[in-house]
C-alpha cells in the first residue's frame, strides 16, 4: 500500500518488508533535510521520557522500488522531484491502515475517554526543552473491536494518544532555540485543564533535568551520516546547547502562563 500523507513534508505511507506500515519522510523533502534529524532525535527523546510515540526506523528505499512505484515522488508546483534512494525516516503506523481506527482530532466530549491524557503534559516538557516551533501534533487510536469484561458487560473503548511529527523541534531547519510562551502547546486547551502546579509535569521534568549525556550521544550516533553531511559541526553545537537547557524547562513552562491566553487557568 502506498498513500501520500497530508503535510508540507509530503510524507508517504509505505508497507515495508518487515510487515509493518511506516509514514516515511524523505531526505529531499520540500522543508529541509534537517527535518529528518529532528524527527529522529525528538522521537528518541520522547521514547526515553516514556511518552507514547510511534516506533521509528530507517526505511531504505531502493532504486528498484522507486522504478516500480513512480507515484512515490515530491510534487513541486507542476513538476515532480524524484526521491533519492537510500535511508529515510520512518514512523510506524499503528496497525494496518485498512483496519486501524486513527483520528487526528476527537471532540472535547470524547477527550475524557483518552486513556493517557497526562502525556500531553510530558510532551509539553519535551517541546519546551527542544524549542519546538510548531504546535504539538498528536493522533488518537482506539481498538477496532469491543472488549468484554469478566462480568459480561462491554467495556467502553478508550482512545490512546500518540505524539507525532517532531520535525520542527530544535527550531525546525534553523537549529536555533527561540522560546515563546505559546510554543509547543497543543491547540486544545482542554488537555491542560487540570494543571495546578509544576508538580503535574512530573516525572517528565525530572527526567529532562537529569537527562544522561550518554543517551543523547547514542541517539546522535544512530543518525545516518548522509543526513548530516556537511552539517556535523552545526548538529553537535545544537545538541550541546540543548543539554545546557535542561534546567531551564520549568521556567519555560511557567512562561506559558504569561501568554495572551493562559493555558493553565
Amino acid at each position: 500500500m502506498i498513500r501520500k500523507m497530508r503535510g508540507a513534508a509530503q510524507a508517504h505511507l509505505l508497507e515495508c518488508d518487515d510487515g509493518h506500515f511506516y509514514v516515511v519522510k524523505f531526505l529531499n523533502n520540500p522543508q529541509h533535510p534537517r527535518i529528518l534529524v529532528n524527527e529522529w532525535l525528538a522521537s528518541s527523546l520522547l521514547a526515553h521520557l516514556q511518552i507514547s510515540t510511534p516506533e521509528i526506523a530507517l526505511v531504505n528505499v531502493t532504486p528498484e522500488f522507486l522504478a516500480r512505484n513512480p507515484e512515490v515522488h515530491i510534487q513541486l508546483h507542476s513538476s515532480h522531484l524524484a526521491i533519492e534512494p537510500g535511508p529515510h525516516f520512518g514512523s510506524r503506523y499503528p496497525g494496518n491502515p485498512s483496519e486501524a481506527m486513527i483520528y487526528d482530532f476527537v471532540p472535547d466530549a470524547l477527550l475524557g475517554k483518552v486513556a493517557n491524557p497526562s502525556e500531553f503534559l510530558g510532551a509539553l516538557v519535551l517541546d519546551k526543552w527542544t524549542g519546538n516551533v510548531d504546535a504539538r501534533q498528536a493522533v488518537f487510536s482506539r481498538p477496532a473491536t469491543r472488549r468484554w469484561s469478566t462480568s459480561g458487560s462491554p467495556n467502553s473503548r478508550r482512545f490512546s494518544v500518540n505524539m507525532i511529527d517532531q520535525g520542527h523541534a530544535f527550531g525546525g531547519p534553523l537549529w536555533k532555540f527561540s522560546d515563546s510562551p505559546l510554543q509547543g502547546l497543543y491547540f486544545r486547551p482542554q488537555v491542560y485543564r487540570n494543571v495546578q502546579s509544576l508538580a503535574d509535569f512530573q516525572p517528565w521534568l525530572n527526567r529532562v533535568v537529569h537527562f544522561p549525556q550518554t543517551l543523547m550521544d547514542s541517539a546522535r550516533a544512530q543518525i545516518p551520516p548522509r543526513w548530516v553531511l556537511g552539517d556535523e559541526v552545526a548538529l553537535d553545537a545544537m545538541l550541546a546547547k540543548l543539554m545546557t537547557r535542561c534546567h531551564r524547562v520549568p521556567d519555560l513552562i511557567e512562561d506559558s502562563t504569561r501568554a495572551r491566553v493562559n493555558p493553565f487557568p
